[in-house]
This record gives structure tokens, C-alpha cells and sequence, in this order.
């Protein structure tokens, strides 16, 4: 999806961009109320009284009430930024000091050309050696985006950052300046619970059960089949903190007793579930 250059110090390494991540999203269309045919959304212009098509829309940016700066793509494509065509590495840091949770985005795997495989490899074991991640800046769907280069399997992927100014303060939250006092046995509890339920992240273990919940709805509707819905679970008010936790803990070592059969099954069967357009053409 884009072309160009990491720009390391003096050295220039030509890379592709692809997208690492793909929505797996279930998506709506806006039906009419009375024959159910799709709703089109119409590009009005109010003064014409007539559609826009695409081809003929501009893009506009608002100076003023009703003022506007034409800008076009060849604007944006000759945009005075050294990032329009490069990623320019401005420094590099250890990855630990990037709040990842509020300012990583979305994820692109970097593959080199034919002839940057040398420097590709390069910046790829100057990174391992020392233990960092590159910061640089990278102009992508007409804005510059701040990015994080980083090791990934035998490759390089970039990562998309959250500029600060983006990042939302937290002062108007209500977290209290000092933390409540807890019992060391709590604690202790509490440790004891986190310590039965860890493991290594396996992605493989998850699944979308919002995704599969909603095609079995539109399959048995399609079916005329009532569909079997699971006993919703009880959460009482925590009346008994300690209680809780004891009952937590008996619950999480019984799970990993029984060796997590159960979230096995559940995603066989969601890989066996097909997209129900392709079931209900065949």
C-alpha cells in the first residue's frame, strides 16, 4: 500500500508497506423500513439541488464560515514533508519507555526491495544488538502519522503512533491520589489468583464470540431455527472481598485442572463456521 525509504542516518533502505491486520469485523447495511432495499447515502449539494458524484467532489478546507482552500491530490502528493516518500528515523529508545496500551495504532509489516536487503538487515540486527525500537515519522492517508519500527519474527514491522496532543489528559477522572488500604491476606489472595490464572500469550486461543454469536443469530433466522442462548452469569454485589477472592481462586485452579478443554472446543467450532453468504449461495 505504499512505497519508499527508511531513512537511517545516511543510509536510505527501500522498503514496501502492507497491512498487517484485516478486520474480521460483522458489518450492517441500512435497509428501508418498507421493502428493505439497501439506503444509499447521497452526496447532496443544496445549492444545485443535485447529487455529487464522486469524481466531481473536491476536497475543501475550512478557513472561514463558508470559505474554503481547494486542495487537490496533486497537493497532496507534493506535499512539502521529507515523510511523503520516507520514513525518517529521528531516534531510537528502548520499547519499554512507549506506553504501548494509549499510543500504538495500526500494524504494517516493512519488506525490502531487491536491493535494500543488505541495509534492511542491517537495521534489523543494529535493533536486536541494542535492544531498541526506531521512532520516525511516515506520512500515510494524508496526514503524517509519529511510527515505531520494531523486530518482528524475521522482518521489521511498523507500528503507527498516537501523536501526544492526541492523547486525552486523565485529570478529570475520578481516581483517588492515594490508594485505600488492603490487607496483607487480600493481597496475598489476590497474588495467589493472578499467579492460577497466567500463562504464555497464545493468540490461538482466542476467538470473536461476539462475531460467531451474531452469525449463528442471522443463520437461525434464515433457518426459521430458534436459537439456544447460554444462562446469563450471576455477579452479585462483592460483599466479601476476601470471600471473592478465595471463590476465584478455587474457580481458576479448577479451570486449569480440567486443562481449558472447553476454550479448545469453542475454537474448533469457530473455525468450522462458515460466513453464512457463502453457505446460503451454495
Amino acid at each position: 500500500m505504499w512505497r519508499g525509504a527508511i531513512s537511517f542516518g545516511m543510509v536510505a533502505i527501500p522498503v514496501r508497506l502492507y497491512l498487517a491486520t484485516e478486520s474480521k469485523s460483522v458489518s450492517f447495511r441500512l435497509l428501508c423500513p418498507n421493502d428493505q432495499t439497501p439506503v444509499r447515502n447521497k452526496r447532496w449539494c443544496p445549492e444545485e439541488d443535485r447529487e455529487i458524484g464522486w469524481s466531481e467532489a473536491l476536497r475543501g478546507y475550512e478557513v472561514g464560515k463558508d470559505e474554503y482552500v481547494i486542495v487537490t491530490d496533486s497537493d497532496l502528493d507534493n506535499l512539502p514533508l521529507t515523510t511523503t516518500h520516507t520514513i525518517d528515523i529521528v531516534e531510537f529508545c528502548p520499547d519499554s519507555e512507549i506506553e504501548a496500551g494509549v499510543y500504538l495504532k495500526s500494524a504494517y509489516y516493512l519488506e525490502p526491495e531487491a536491493v535494500g536487503v543488505k541495509p534492511y538487515a542491517l537495521l534489523r540486527q543494529a535493533l536486536e544488538k541494542t535492544g531498541t525500537v526506531a521512532i520516525g515519522k511516515i506520512a500515510l492517508r494524508d496526514r503524517e502519522h509519529l511510527c515505531r519500527l520494531a523486530l518482528h519474527e524475521q522482518g521489521l514491522l511498523l507500528n503507527t503512533l498516537h501523536w501526544p496532543d492526541e492523547i486525552r489528559a486523565t485529570g478529570e477522572l475520578a481516581i483517588p491520589e492515594e490508594s485505600p488500604a488492603v490487607a496483607k491476606k487480600e493481597l496475598d489472595m489476590a497474588v495467589m489468583l493472578v499467579e492460577n490464572m497466567s500463562a504464555h500469550f497464545d493468540p490461538s486461543r482466542y476467538h470473536d464470540d461476539y462475531r460467531e454469536a451474531l452469525i449463528q443469530v442471522v443463520e437461525s433466522k434464515l433457518s426459521n431455527q430458534p436459537i439456544e442462548r447460554p444462562e446469563a452469569r450471576e455477579t452479585g454485589k462483592v460483599t466479601d472481598l476476601m470471600a471473592a477472592l478465595k471463590a476465584s481462586v478455587e474457580a481458576a485452579k479448577s479451570r486449569r485442572a480440567d486443562g481449558g478443554d472447553a476454550e479448545e472446543s469453542s475454537a474448533e467450532d469457530a473455525e468450522s463456521l462458515e460466513p453464512v453468504r457463502r453457505r446460503r449461495a451454495s
